[in-house]
């Protein structure tokens, strides 16, 4: 009697884990939600087994080789859905430049540029193109000339960096992990150095300055950085930026005796006495040019006094000026700026009243 009773309750036994599994199984085809962890299906299973015998639960045998396999079949499938989410990442794949178009075709407006070792977001991808974004950046670019998912992911990490940004209006950078330690600068807020290393111990080093410094790790935030692209506004706003700083590199200082800077004053106040002052510089860097030229007389004298250049030296104007002493101070200021190697105008030879001529427009002079 009782061997018949524990063969029964055998057979019950294994028909209700049949029965549930078979449940699950058909539960999986009726319903749209996902149901992606082993753990949740265990505990479905069990709130189904007390609904099944609520006096007398029977729970579930989690070794059951049913069970097993089914829970090892949702875990396998999970993995193989977040393998088939697609990377967002793209890295550039040329050697200098590529275009960025408005349009995934080769005749649409040029919006842009991505240079080698940069990288981005992907948008979207239609026949051969990628709509991209990378930095303020958005447009289509070619497949032939970007990277996807893992040599995407590779570059990225070989070109790419940590950076460490101050969340504080005033983050201490200090020689050592230390709240005593001395302090090497201050980083203002949204200031971001290089990560050297995180110490996971509410410290992290990084590189100021070429020295290694430290930062309380609550204070800042880090994150991966690549370079970005340009948009054509950005890049026209970034040129005119190079050609003013190309206009006012110091091309080198001539010495000078007090004559000779009383000279170009006197030419100085006599062309643009009424000027601003760097249209001032501006006239003193042209003599300046011109002695450092092999074109032009290799002295101030003889550039102020070459024949058909300068009218108010050859007319006597200068002279007079420089024999009265009656010479402004800011003219003065800048012939010796320019004898010390300034300039407005770069390397400009040439100047007159502005008429039309294209060149470098200071107050009423076009110089070049």
């Amino acid at each position: 009697m009782d061997n018949a009773l524990k063969l029964s309750a055998g057979i019950l036994r294994r028909a209700l884990v049949f029965a549930l599994v078979t449940v699950m199984f058909l539960s999986q085809g009726m319903t749209v939600e996902a149901r992606n962890r082993a753990s949740s299906y265990l505990e479905l299973a069990t709130g189904i087994s007390n609904i099944i015998s609520p006096l007398s639960p029977l729970g579930v045998d989690y070794t059951a080789t049913e069970v097993q396999a089914y829970a090892n079949a949702e875990r396998t499938g999970a993995l193989q859905e977040e393998e088939k989410e697609e990377s967002t990442l793209f890295m550039a794949n040329v050697s200098t430049v590529m275009n960025v178009r408005e349009e995934p075709n080769e005749d649409s407006t040029k919006v842009g540029v991505i240079y080698k070792d940069c990288g981005g977001k992907i948008l979207d991808r239609q026949d051969g193109w990628t709509k991209i974004q990378s930095g303020d950046l958005i447009g289509w670019a070619k497949d032939e000339y970007l990277l996807f998912d893992d040599e995407a992911e590779n570059l990225a990490q070989d070109v790419g960096k940590q950076i460490v940004t101050s969340n504080s209006s005033a983050l201490n950078v200090r020689a050592e992990a230390s709240s005593d330690a001395e302090v090497l600068g201050v980083l203002t807020e949204n200031a971001f150095v290089d990560l050297i290393e995180d110490e996971g111990n509410g410290w992290i080093s990084v590189d100021y300055n070429d020295e290694t410094g430290y930062v309380q790790s609550e204070f800042v935030t880090t994150s991966f950085k690549i370079d970005a692209g340009e948009t054509i506004a950005a890049i026209k706003i970034r040129e005119e930026a190079e050609k003013k700083a190309s206009l006012t590199k110091n091309r080198g200082a001539v010495s000078a005796d007090a004559d000779e800077v009383k000279l170009l004053a006197a030419l100085i106040q006599c062309e643009a006495g009424n000027q601003p002052y760097e249209g001032r510089v501006a006239v003193g860097a042209v003599v300046m040019n011109r002695v450092k030229s092999g074109a032009y007389p290799n002295s101030i004298y003889g550039v102020i006094y070459a024949s058909g250049q300068f009218t108010p030296a050859l007319n006597g104007t200068v002279a007079r000026v420089y024999n009265s002493g009656k010479i402004a101070d800011a003219n003065y200021q800048a012939a010796q700026a320019a004898l010390n190697g300034e300039t407005t105008v770069g390397s400009a030879l040439h100047f007159r009243r502005a008429n039309g001529r294209e060149g470098i427009i200071i107050g009423a002079h076009v110089f070049w």
